[in-house]
């Protein structure tokens, strides 16, 4: 695909003029009379995603209009690339990054395995906007798309350590690989469990980035390749889209790129734990008792909560460095998307600046996220007879506030954010192709700016 958004052309751009309903009627008055004519028989009145072909002297289409909402979101533009021919178009209209950001993720298609049927449309970046930002924003949001789109047949856990080591080499972060029974010996007894039954042993990539002296901040990801459910299998519905149960993962990943190419005054550590949940004669089982990198002992009630294992693990590891800050990302339950549907993030919080700043940059930059209560009074739900705790409760009610309270022992207390997301588009939007989808890395990458470089 070629680059969608450019900064020169060799081609006379299409004139794009945003038009909004509010001001259709003194738009189009101002038009010559063919041009009002072709309006009119576009049925164009300025709503959002109409677009209208205007005509020059001799009667050739040479320039659009497009409806606008008059917001500011990835669905101004977001909808054009494909609905307009192939070629290069310019704003006329003043626009924000966002807007203009939401062009090119509405180019996206993944098509490693399937050629797509025409290219998208191009847009020249106005001067007024940042193009280098745009463009570590576009890469950062595509390699999360691209990664969660990869089936699991090739999204192994070794081949997302190699795009996780690839991000470090790329931005020149150090690097460490922990895999299979070097697990063990290293006290992570619930990511080799959850991960030991795979042909592909489990491991953990633990990066670091940027001046020592700087403030820490962590990002833990989950990357669970497949789920299977282990021995709790799941049903072949539940199966069907676990290729993104490594979705976590390819957040922090994401996120970690576009810190590092935006050079943020941070000290960066990223764990990634990259396992199948699969199962054999060697899978663990309900009942089984696991010792954690905390030293927190875990009685299993289900198998299928494999998520918060692999992540508890590296939440104590990075709790140990005493950052200002964790962030975690996991696909980890359906409560979260019964909770707030498929399209906005879950976000547990134990700070409440930290979690109000998230939910306003969530805000500006057309993120979403919601704040969940980390309710402590559940945490009867996670009581074991014979452990310290249980990794799944019993009981049906309160599913991704449990979880979040299970992570919170692993944590001790640090300021901590975690996001419970969907990763996946189930419909397609202006400039939110149905498939893999980036949840809160921009709200975060706008917070962690405005804190820590603003």
């Amino acid at each position: 695909m070629p680059d969608t958004l450019l900064n020169t052309s060799d081609t006379t751009p299409v004139p794009i003029t945003l038009v909004a309903e509010s001001d259709f009627e003194a738009w189009r008055n101002e038009l010559p009379e063919l041009s009002q004519q072709w309006v009119q028989k576009s049925q164009f009145r300025g709503r959002g995603q109409d677009i209208a072909w205007l005509p020059d002297a001799a009667g050739a289409p040479t320039e659009v209009a497009v409806g606008w909402d008059g917001t500011e979101s990835l669905a101004t533009l977001g909808g054009l690339p494909f609905r307009l021919p192939e070629g290069v178009y310019a704003l006329t209209t003043p626009v924000s990054d966002l807007q203009v950001l939401g062009w090119a993720l509405g180019a996206y298609r993944f098509s490693r395995y399937k050629d797509s049927e025409r290219e998208p449309a191009q847009l020249l970046v106005p001067e007024g906007n940042d193009a280098s930002m745009l463009a570590d924003t576009e890469a950062a949001i595509i390699l999360v798309r691209d990664l969660i789109n990869i089936p699991a047949g090739d999204m192994t856990p070794s081949r997302l350590a190699d795009e996780a080591v690839q991000v470090a080499q790329t931005h020149g972060a150090e690097y460490r690989l922990v895999v299979g029974d070097e697990l063990l010996k290293e006290g992570y007894g619930a990511i080799h469990a959850v991960g030991r039954a795979a042909a592909d042993a489990p491991r953990m990539v633990d990066i670091s980035w940027g001046d020592p002296a700087n403030p820490a901040v962590t990002l833990v990801g989950k990357g669970v390749c497949f789920d299977s459910g282990g021995l709790n299998i799941k049903p072949a519905s539940g199966m069907r889209t676990m290729k993104k149960d490594m979705g976590g993962a390819a957040h922090a990943l994401g996120l970690a790129a576009l810190i590092m190419s935006r050079e943020l005054p941070v000290r960066l550590r990223v764990l990634v734990a990259a396992v199948e949940n699969a199962i054999s004669g060697n899978a663990y089982r309900p009942g089984d008792v696991l010792e954690t990198y905390k030293g927190i002992s875990v009685e299993i009630d289900n198998t299928d909560a494999e998520g918060r294992l692999v992540m508890c693990d590296c939440l104590a590891l990075a709790a140990e460095q005493d950052p200002a800050l964790i962030i975690d990302y996991s696909t980890l339950t359906g409560s979260a998307r019964s909770a707030v549907g498929a399209e906005i993030a879950a976000m547990f919080c134990n700070d409440d600046d930290v979690a109000n700043a998230l939910h306003q940059t969530g805000q500006s930059s057309d993120d979403p996220l919601w704040r969940m209560p980390l309710h402590q009074p559940y945490r009867h739900m996670l009581k074991s007879n014979v452990a310290d705790t249980v990794n799944s409760a019993a009981s049906p009610y309160a599913g991704a506030i449990t979880a979040a309270l299970f992570l919170e022992q692993f944590v001790s207390k640090l300021p901590w954010v975690h996001f419970d997301i969907m990763a996946y588009n189930v419909r397609s939007r202006p400039g939110r192709p149905e498939g893999g989808e980036a949840m809160g890395v921009r709200a975060v990458f706008d917070y962690l700016s405005q804190r820590f470089a603003g």
